[in-house]
């Protein structure tokens, strides 16, 4: 009896301690019954739940399947919204769709918000600073974070077309090439058909079109507006072959550093060091949005420029210029011809916009220390 009283006391030690001891009363109550009634010892008080919930584990260790099943798609569902707020830019609150970058403290930035950043600082003559702890940014102080990228392409986003989920690193081949949903255009766009629907309508539609039994003088009003671009195209090019049987021809890599004017609200301009071609000195000098008050509260962004020949000439010089991209640059230039005569009187040229394609480029080479392209100078002779 002793050693019965013993153990009973052992019981109401462990039913009194952790969560833990509980399992121990359910293991050593079994043994301590003291009938199918399921009477314990005197003076000892089961805790409520607590045999039923030993005895249900007992008998089944695991979890039911379907509540194990959604449970798990609740915690999915509830770490994808999480995901997408921690991985997240910080400055537009969407998902990055190209390279992610990160200040000194962690906190992420897409390519074109950390673009924009540094290219209104520029703006502002100010030191890029990061939206959430305000600590410095640059190009040399931010790096980019490859596994947040890796992260976000796994992540589940909708197809815009067939509102399917897709992980973000095959959204794209999936909208262009598979998605039966997407929006395409007849073949016979060429010809004038206008049609344009989903993919899967494609064939049905192309079985009806009208534009293939279409009389050849319909025909040939179609392609003279083609040809028209075509010979626009085909012009520029064949100028640029022409100007390269000049006699003198000079080119030059350019660097366009920025400046700010003397006056009292002062504004961003770009000027590069003198330069030699074809024996005279030369200066290229660029604007932006052609020297407005407050570029930095627009959104759509240009650069012009002009170019100034500074040494002395006996003679006019006639001359074809144009810019391109510079050999270590990856912004897109479009080429265009132009055209001045020089003088002393007459040293410098109207301000031209320099052809970039959008505000996204104009960001990139506002974003940078310095901006790099490169000049040819085509001299006519008389």
């Amino acid at each position: 009896m002793a050693s019965l009283e013993d153990r009973g006391d052992m019981g109401v030690a462990a039913a009194s301690g952790s969560s833990g001891g509980g399992h121990v009363v359910g293991a050593m109550g079994g043994g301590l019954e003291a009938g199918p009634g399921g009477a314990g010892l005197p003076g000892i008080q089961e805790e409520p739940g607590l045999r039923r919930e030993a005895s249900s584990t007992d008998a089944d260790p695991d979890a039911p399947p379907k509540k194990r099943v959604r449970l798990l798609e609740g915690e999915s569902g509830k770490l994808e919204e999480r995901l997408y707020s921690v991985l997240c830019c910080t400055v537009c609150l969407d998902l990055p769709k190209a390279s992610v970058y990160q200040c000194t403290n962690g906190h992420l930035m897409c390519a074109g918000c950390f673009i924009h950043l540094l290219a209104d600082a520029r703006l502002k003559e100010e030191q890029a600073t990061c939206p959430n702890c305000r600590c410095e940014i640059s190009k040399s102080l931010c790096c980019r974070n490859l596994a947040v990228e890796k992260a976000v392409s796994e992540l589940p986003t909708d197809c815009t077309y067939c509102l399917k989920q897709f992980p973000r690193s095959s959204l794209e081949r999936h909208q262009n090439e598979e998605c039966q949903d997407r929006v395409t255009r007849c073949k016979y766009v060429r010809i004038g058909c206008p049609w344009q629907g989903p993919f899967h309508e494609l064939p049905a539609h192309e079985v009806e079109c009208c534009h293939p039994s279409k009389s050849g003088q319909e025909l040939m009003g179609i392609l003279s507006d083609m040809d028209g671009q075509h010979r626009r195209e085909l012009t520029l090019y064949s100028s640029i072959f022409n100007l390269l049987c000049f006699e003198k021809i000079g080119f030059t890599e350019v660097q366009f550093r920025p400046y700010r004017t003397d006056d009292f609200i002062t504004r961003l301009y770009y000027e590069t060091p003198r330069f030699t071609v074809l024996n005279q000195t030369w200066v290229l000098k660029a604007r932006v949005n052609d020297s407005e008050r407050n570029p930095n509260l627009s959104c759509k962004r240009t650069l012009s420029f002009q170019l100034l020949l500074k040494s002395k000439v006996n003679t006019t010089l006639e001359c074809h210029f144009l810019l391109l991209k510079g050999p270590y640059d990856d912004v897109k230039i479009q080429p265009v011809i132009q055209y001045h005569v020089f003088s002393n009187d007459a040293n410098e040229t109207e301000y031209a916009p320099l052809p970039i394609n959008d505000s996204v480029e104009c960001n990139k080479l506002l974003a940078a220390k310095n901006i790099n392209l490169r000049l040819f100078i085509f001299q006519i002779q008389k």
